[in-house]
């Protein structure tokens, strides 16, 4: 199952009004998969958050100067979904170490205006990496199962970890 079937690629202009087109693709393609309707929801909320981020920070709030790269990957168990911009890169650890963990018994007060958005897709997501040269890419994975490869030798459904 880790062959890909098809992969599919769009450029939108890095413009708010542009990532409604990115969800819409993606609740198609998911659908198509055979997510669940939450399972949809979850890779929508995901995939926006990594689309607005790219839109917010890669180009200096230059709206419109840039490009938003999205591609999907459709494999018989999973869906990879990575987001790329040429802009400025972060340095991806040290911003999740300055946001700080947010758990189910942070109060609202304890939460930092800007950054949830990482905290999400790797909530809503079975994996997320996030590379940072010459500009940000971010992957995402989720298992039309549930599943997610630890190493070679074990596979644990994420339920199962939590």
């Amino acid at each position: 199952m880790n062959q890909l079937i098809d992969y599919i690629e769009m450029k939108i202009p890095a413009k708010p009004e542009y990532v409604g087109i990115v969800r819409l693709t993606l609740s198609g393609i998911a659908s198509r998969m055979g997510y669940s309707y939450d399972e949809i929801e979850d890779l929508k909320i995901a995939t926006s958050e990594a689309c607005t981020n790219a839109v917010q920070h890669a180009y200096n709030s230059k709206e419109g100067t840039g490009e938003v790269v999205i591609g999907y990957g459709l494999y018989g168990d999973r869906l990879e979904v990575m987001i790329s911009d040429n802009g400025q890169s972060f340095n991806f650890e040290q911003k999740k170490e300055e946001l700080g963990p947010y758990t189910a018994a942070s109060s609202v007060d304890q939460l930092q205006e800007g950054g949830l958005g990482l905290y999400l897709m790797e909530t809503l997501m079975d994996e997320v990496r996030v590379h940072v040269n010459f500009g940000v890419t971010v992957f995402m994975t989720k298992y039309l199962d549930g599943e997610c490869e630890m190493d070679h030798d074990t596979t644990i459904k994420k339920s199962e970890v939590n």
